[in-house]
């Protein structure tokens, strides 16, 4: 695709903390990728653990790989303060963020680079991904190849695996990189690309194995669910305020469900109260239907 052009360079970031079990893997498949023209950073947010020294051992294969490399260890700051120090490094033309115990397949860089040279009107292109579970079973949750304007992000109508993502770099500079302060600082990003026309893709194809264990954030329904609303809240000037309030009920009425069916129901009625019309939507439907199925397992 690119025979009359240099291939776009594309930034990649690893934040790291205390993932020393996972880390090598992680950068080995960013190494890995089957896209040649790869500037990539690494910064270690204070681990306590040994990833540091996980690190350094691939110093010299990443040198030596990378267009650009840049391994930094400091003290704690956090993980949007972390993200932002590295965007501030990065000189490529897309971006891409990875947490460094997830997994990238090794066509994820070119296939996304592809898309997005195709797509001018396309700030960012999301993928499916691989679950992979503590007990070492994995799932592949694959959907329709879409794309999302800022009003299907905003109401949760949307499918964009964060694990996934390949950002205009540009893109992301103009709008500050992460927003400090937030819980979700992927989402409130999403928004801030599409707030004035931007466009989120989706591609059917598994880009990333994610790694699910106690330590994802994803797995903390609760501090999701403040998240999502502390979010919203920037918006209240907005006609579909009250539209997304309901929808995090909901999401988070549909997550609690997995557990604790009873827990659920005061989300449910949240939702409800926010927005009479989400009864009639598919995914107050589906959750109705579950509250009266029996467990699975």
């Amino acid at each position: 695709m690119f025979k009359d052009k240099e291939a776009p360079l594309v930034s990649v970031v690893i934040p790291c903390y205390n993932h020393a079990e996972y880390v090598q893997e992680c950068i080995k498949s960013v190494i890995e990728q089957d896209y040649e023209n790869i500037e990539l950073i690494i910064i270690d947010d204070g681990s306590k653990d040994e990833s540091v020294s996980k690190i350094q051992e691939l110093v010299p294969e990443c040198e030596k790989r990378f267009r650009r490399f840049e391994f930094r260890a400091r003290s704690n700051k956090g993980l949007c303060e972390t993200l932002n120090e590295a965007i501030a490094w990065c000189e490529g033309e897309y971006y891409s963020s990875i947490a460094s115990d997830d997994i990238m397949r090794p066509y994820k860089t070119r296939e996304q680079v592809e898309h997005l040279e195709a797509n001018s009107s396309f700030v960012g292109v999301f993928g499916a991904v691989e679950v992979l579970y503590k007990n070492g079973c994995k799932k592949e949750i694959v959907r329709k190849s879409n794309s999302y304007h800022f009003n299907d992000i905003f109401l949760h109508n949307h499918n964009l695996p964060a694990p996934t993502s390949m950002l205009r770099l540009e893109k992301v500079k103009e709008v500050n990189g992460y927003r400090g302060g937030f819980i979700i600082e992927d989402w409130i990003m999403w928004l801030d690309l599409t707030r004035s026309g931007g466009i989120l893709s989706y591609l059917g194809r598994v880009f990333v194995t994610y790694r699910r264990h106690d330590g994802n954030l994803s797995g903390q329904l609760d501090k999701m669910c403040v998240g999502r609303l502390q979010i919203v809240d920037l918006f209240k000037g907005y006609g579909s305020y009250k539209k997304a309030k309901a929808a995090v009920y909901l999401v988070q009425a549909v997550d609690v469900q997995t557990i604790d069916k009873i827990k659920s129901v005061p989300f449910a009625v949240k939702s409800v109260v926010n927005n009479i019309g989400v009864v009639f939507t598919l995914r107050f439907l589906s959750y109705l239907v579950k509250m009266f199925l029996p467990r699975s397992g």
